[in-house]
């Protein structure tokens, strides 16, 4: 018995025609917006088609089989022509509430891995405690290798096209300066401020956010999101700030290098508003396509190590580290890191601690890439400032290698819950806005 099963699409041309030993023509309703999924079976033996609907059966009256054409007819009631606006909207408001779990699970993806991050970060500068700035080039140049690595094997199983990697290189250029230049201003304003101060000067990273997705990608954001991004902020300062002294330190510190610093953080947020520009350009270019994050992971790496090479002499001089003396200093670090030879003494938790903060700290890069492309830059912001408070607690714990535990903050729990408050005005706010726009887009 020759059968033939096919499934038509939701919407297209009025006319199907399948020959198989005679002809059977199907005409979809002009209205069919509602149906999803249509099946429909013939059998020479069995000239009768069926067509099953998402709702309801729809049979067809066939008046010739053969060789002859098969005609059917049929009408939908006014009752399903009804229902159709309705179940539209059905539609998209499911497709609102998954991507606003997607986002949801992606921000507590960056949360997670941006509180490992900063823990781990802390205890694998207990065997390195001499050589942080090996740490920092060993990090960059092993990303370099892995994201090319992942790239290319997504790539031969066919997730990244020759589309993506056709995609124009100048912009992925600009993101490896603007990281390389992030990194340099960081580390010379870090040398001269102390630990408290950074995660309060660290704020003016989610300003600098606002105001160039502002100007760069037109966004307008409302008063009230406007109101949590600035109690997020504060709610971090008071969490950091108690009983830290770390006013005093910024005014010992003298302006300079909190403008630095603050500079700093400019290029890091020019950084992931420019990234999301690229998304948005290769979804145009690629006709509605994504482009992999890895494309923009390997690429960006790329163009940053090779800045940080021509700034190594800079560099290298902000660390204390004499330029002719840089090689004998990543020789000594590389012995420490591996914790092998004579010169491992007091490199006690290596190559573990290091290699852990390693594979943390790429699991963060690419979760915070991945929640900035679904989301915005600012959703991404909100998520990694949510990591502060959690890392501040987590240090009050009895944590290996780490020897006594700090105490918590006097204002802890009053800078905490001013940021969680922040951070549901903010989401509140995105939550009501038109169909358009979801969580993740302020309007």
């Amino acid at each position: 018995m020759a059968s033939l099963c096919r499934r038509l699409p939701a919407a297209g041309t009025a006319t199907s025609t399948v020959t198989l030993f005679g002809q059977v023509r199907l005409l979809q309703p002009t209205k069919s917006a509602s149906i999803y999924r249509i099946r429909y079976g013939y059998s020479l033996e069995h000239p009768g088609v069926v067509l099953q609907l998402r709702r309801r059966s729809w049979t067809p009256v066939v008046e010739a089989i053969g060789n002859r054409d098969a005609l059917e007819r049929s009408d939908f009631s006014e009752e399903d022509e009804k229902e159709m606006p309705h179940s539209l909207a059905e539609g998209n408001s499911r497709k609102d509430v998954n991507q606003a779990v997607k986002v949801v699970v992606a921000a507590a993806a960056v949360v997670a891995t941006g509180v490992g991050n900063r823990v781990l970060y802390k205890l694998a500068l207990v065997p390195l405690k001499q050589y942080p700035f090996f740490l920092a080039q060993i990090s960059t140049f092993v990303y370099v290798v892995v994201y090319f690595s992942i790239l290319y094997i997504r790539y031969r199983a066919g997730i990244v096209t020759d589309e993506m990697l056709s995609m124009p290189k100048t912009p992925f250029l600009i993101v490896g300066l603007l990281e390389a230049l992030g990194a340099a201003t960081g580390m010379a304003a870090g040398a001269m401020l102390s630990g408290a101060s950074i995660p309060i000067l660290s704020q003016t990273f989610l300003v600098w956010q606002i105001l160039l997705s502002t100007i760069f990608l037109g966004r307008r954001y409302k008063v009230n999101q406007l109101l949590g991004c600035f109690l997020v902020a504060i709610g971090v300062i008071i969490t950091v700030a108690s009983g830290s002294g770390a006013g005093k330190s910024l005014q010992e510190a003298g302006i300079f290098w909190s403008l630095l610093m603050m500079t700093s953080f400019l290029f890091q947020a020019a950084d992931t508003v420019l990234k999301e520009v690229i998304f948005m350009d290769a979804a145009r270019k690629l006709k509605g396509g994504s482009l992999d994050l890895f494309v923009v992971n390997s690429f960006g790496s790329a163009f940053q190590a090779l800045f940080i090479c021509l700034l190594l002499p800079f560099l290298s001089k902000l660390w204390g580290i004499p330029f002719s003396q840089l090689p004998n200093y990543l020789k000594d670090g590389a012995a420490c890191f591996l914790n092998l030879g004579t010169l491992s003494s007091g490199c006690d938790g290596a190559p573990l601690l290091p290699l852990l903060f390693i594979i943390v700290n790429m699991g963060f890069n690419i979760s915070l890439l991945h929640l900035l492309k679904i989301s915005s830059a600012v959703v991404s912001c909100l998520a990694t400032t949510l990591s502060v408070p959690i890392s501040i607690y987590l240090f009050t714990l009895p944590l290996p290698y780490l020897g006594v535990a700090s105490s918590l903050p006097t204002g802890f729990l009053a800078g905490a819950i001013i940021l969680i408050i922040g951070l549901l005005i903010y989401t509140w706010t995105s939550s009501n806005v038109s169909s358009n726009s979801s969580l993740t887009a302020p309007t």
